[in-house]
C-alpha cells in the first residue's frame, strides 16, 4: 500500500508546477497576529516543493523546514539555495529533534494532517517559545460547482475509476471553528480562524497534470491514472475544454502561553 506522505516525493517537478501556491492575505494575517521579524526562528513542517515558503523567507527570518521525501528535500534545498535563512531537513516531524522553546513560529500548509493529533500538537507546544504562534492553513478544492452539467460528467468517471471515493463535503466556517479550536485542547491560547475563496482555471491538459499530483489518485497506479485523466480530458472537452476549481482556503492560529 502507498505511504500516501510520499505520495509526491517522484513527482518533484509537476507537483511544483501544478499546485497552487497560496494567497498572500494568508501571510498578512499571519504576519499580523505573530509580529513575525528578522531575529524570529521557523519551522516550517512539509515543506514539499516550497509553495508556502517563499513569504516567509522574505522577512529574513530564519525558516527550518522539514521533509520526509527525499527527492523533495534535494528539489527544494536547490531551489531555494540563493537564500542562507533556509535550513531544508529529510526527516519527518515526527523524528525531528530539537530543543524545546526554540521556534518563534511553527507553521504547516496542507501537511499537518498526515500527523497524529495526539503527536503533533504536544510536540509543537514543546517546540514553541512562549508567546510564540502556530499557524495551520490549507484549501479544499470543488470541481467546477457552478457548472452542474459539466460537474456531474466528472463525478461518472471518477464514479468510474474511484468508486470508494466520495465526494468532498463543502467546507463551512463551523468546520474551520472546530478545527481551529483543537488546540485548545492541547492548552494553546488566542485561537482565532480565518476562510478565503478563490477560482483557478485550467483547460482539459492542465486539469489532468493537476491531479497527477493527488495523493488518492497517484495511488491508483500509473495505469489506471493514464486511463482516468484520458477520460477527463475527454469530458472536459466535450463542455468546452475549460475547467474551474473553487479553493476555500482556512487559516487557523493559537499561541503558546
Amino acid at each position: 500500500m502507498m505511504d500516501f506522505r510520499l505520495a509526491f516525493n517522484e513527482v518533484a517537478d509537476i507537483y511544483d508546477k501544478w499546485r497552487p501556491k497560496y494567497i498572500s492575505e494568508i501571510y498578512a494575517d499571519i504576519m499580523a497576529y505573530s509580529s513575525l521579524n528578522s531575529n524570529s526562528h521557523v519551522l516550517e513542517i512539509g515543506i514539499g516543493t516550497g509553495h508556502a515558503t517563499l513569504p516567509i523567507l522574505e522577512t529574513k527570518c530564519h525558516v527550518t523546514a522539514i521533509e520526509i521525501g527525499d527527492n523533495l528535500t534535494t528539489y527544494t534545498r536547490e531551489k531555494f539555495s540563493g537564500y542562507k535563512n533556509l535550513e531544508v531537513l529529510n526527516t519527518s516531524f515526527e523524528e525531528y529533534e530539537c530543543h524545546n522553546d526554540s521556534f518563534d513560529l511553527i507553521y504547516s500548509a496542507s501537511a499537518f494532517h498526515w500527523i497524529h493529533e495526539e503527536i503533533g500538537y504536544p510536540k509543537v507546544y514543546s517546540l514553541l517559545k512562549s508567546g510564540g504562534t502556530f499557524a495551520l492553513f490549507d484549501y479544499t478544492p470543488y470541481v467546477d460547482k457552478k457548472n452542474e452539467s459539466l460537474n456531474n460528467a466528472v463525478k461518472k468517471v471518477y464514479a468510474k475509476y474511484m468508486p470508494e471515493d466520495k465526494p468532498t463535503l463543502e467546507y463551512t466556517e463551523e468546520m474551520c471553528k472546530n478545527a481551529a479550536e483543537i488546540a485548545a485542547k492541547y492548552d494553546f491560547i488566542d485561537i482565532s480562524y480565518k476562510m478565503y475563496h478563490r477560482i483557478r482555471s485550467f483547460d482539459a491538459e492542465g486539469y489532468s497534470m493537476l491531479i497527477k499530483t493527488y495523493s488518492t489518485h497517484r495511488a491508483l497506479g500509473e495505469k489506471q491514472l493514464a486511463l482516468l485523466t484520458n477520460e477527463l480530458k475527454k469530458t472536459i472537452n466535450s463542455f468546452g475544454g475549460k475547467m474551474n476549481i473553487y479553493d476555500i482556503l482556512s487559516l487557523r492560529l493559537a499561541k503558546k502561553p
